[in-house]
């Protein structure tokens, strides 16, 4: 839309929350509840958008400075009114239109939006409010409208007459108005009321005094523009937002076993014929290809696994990439940037980190490698640890393809085993080694005859 800026009101605790993070800081599906907000009107195209915020306004900026957004502080917090007057020198030079929304609501649609700011352009409202209707519309603000059915005002839930709370339209506290009228009445907003604040309601009938008009859109879906005051309502977007995700994914071809018990997040990619086990948790906009394989007890987040890869039981991928037709797990823990290659096998309670593992390469059991290169075709023995921390820095170790390395083995980097070596089990290699070359570093055996008859008696004498 044309000359539209964006106010976004995000200044309160949310006191019943009991908490001492701010309130749109709460995450919802793996992200701060004001991002959906920002997210769904960012296609509207608004021309600056501005966030309000009060308590701890440092930590709500630092959270959102990834954004390009603009910040007014409203200290103390008096109301929607106070607000939108607090951020008047962001708004009020502009032309055209402000919309003002609640950092709280965040399942709002763009299509809602659009629908609004639609009506609002087409009427030549000095304000459109977006309502819904409820069966029981409780402590919410009531729409109270004319004989022809214009909106005439907004009542507070506390400062309703009976008859005004029989009334099931209710405000969502979502505006668009026409900045040049707002303007005019917002100085004029008064505290004189049960509550002590300057309600941004009392602009609709401050417009109305003038024979402004005003209009208003009901939202069908009250869903969409529920808040969150309490931890209840919260874990009940929760399940809203991702039951319409995994219902989206099941419509493009993923099977989930038991949608109740999966959790993944909106910004997830997953391809068609990938089966979903329960107790699965996809995060932070991982990619999980075509007919992968992801068995109960699984967490992945900000990773991306290609086609065909297979996740068995309880392993934890972390920023890291998993080529197609490989095998992880069970009991496996990738992480810090860790990529493994094509058909490769990372076995149970195996941990990789910040490592490249090549194709067809396999670590089937127990081991541990940190910061290191292995090549392709490498066979790493149950056990084998690469030893790259000596208390001061991180060192690498590099495998180079056709290497097996033996049972029980430690590489104490920084060292290079060439193409093709074996390193003998229970070896502790800290020299490089050639390539075709065998590596034996361990203890020469000694068999003492006897010992451990002499060892028994000597017990059963004692």
């Amino acid at each position: 839309m044309r000359n539209l800026t964006l106010l976004i009101l995000a200044a309160g605790k949310g006191t019943r929350l009991k908490s001492n993070l701010p309130k749109v800081l709460h995450r919802l599906a793996g992200k701060p509840l004001i991002e959906y907000v920002v997210e769904a009107a960012r296609p509207l195209g608004p021309s600056a958008t501005c966030v309000v915020v009060g308590y701890e306004a440092g930590q709500v900026q630092r959270a959102l400075s990834h954004l390009p957004l603009q910040f007014a502080v409203q200290e103390p917090q008096l109301g929607t009114g106070h607000a939108v007057q607090i951020a008047s020198s962001f708004w009020q030079p502009n032309r055209g239109n402000l919309l003002v929304l609640s950092g709280d609501v965040p399942l709002i649609s763009t299509e809602t939006l659009q629908q609004m700011l639609c009506e609002h352009t087409q009427s030549a409202a000095s304000a459109t409010l977006l309502s819904t209707k409820l069966d029981n519309p409780a402590r919410y603000g009531r729409v109270v409208r004319g004989p022809r059915g214009d909106v005439e005002r907004i009542v507070e839930h506390k400062d309703a007459t009976a008859e005004e709370l029989r009334l099931d339209e209710i405000n969502t506290g979502i505006y668009c108005f026409a900045v040049s009228d707002l303007a005019q009445v917002v100085g004029q907003l008064s505290a004189e009321n049960s509550q002590r604040e300057y309600y941004l309601t009392d602009c609709i009938g401050l417009l109305k005094k003038q024979n402004k008009r005003v209009s208003a859109v009901i939202c069908k879906d009250p869903v969409e523009v529920g808040g969150m005051n309490s931890r209840v309502e919260l874990a009940e977007l929760e399940r809203i937002v991702r039951q319409k995700k995994l219902e989206q994914l099941m419509l493009d071809g993923v099977t989930v076993i038991d949608p109740a018990s999966t959790y993944v997040e909106p910004g997830v990619q997953v391809g068609a014929d990938t089966v979903l086990y329960p107790n699965v948790f996809l995060e932070k906009a991982s990619v999980i290809g075509a007919r992968c394989q992801i068995y109960p007890n699984v967490r992945i987040s900000a990773s991306t696994l290609e086609d065909g890869v297979v996740v068995l039981d309880s392993c934890l991928i972390s920023e890291s990439r998993v080529r197609t037709g490989s095998q992880v797990g069970p009991f496996a823990h990738l992480k810090n940037h860790t990529v493994v290659g094509r058909q490769a096998r990372i076995g149970n309670f195996v941990e990789i980190k910040n490592s490249q593992i090549g194709d067809n390469t396999k670590a089937a059991h127990l081991s541990y490698l940190g910061d290191a290169e292995i090549g392709q075709d490498v066979n790493v023995g149950a056990g084998t640890i690469t030893c790259n921390y000596d208390g001061f820095t991180k060192s690498k170790t590099i495998v180079e393809d056709g290497v097996f390395v033996g049972s029980d083995s430690q590489l104490i980097a920084p060292v290079t085993v060439h193409r093709g070596a074996y390193i003998a089990a229970g070896s502790t290699i800290e020299q490089d080694v050639p390539e075709e070359a065998l590596a034996i570093a361990r203890s020469h055996q000694v068999n003492k005859e006897h010992w451990a008859r002499k060892k028994r008696e000597s017990r059963r004498k004692d």
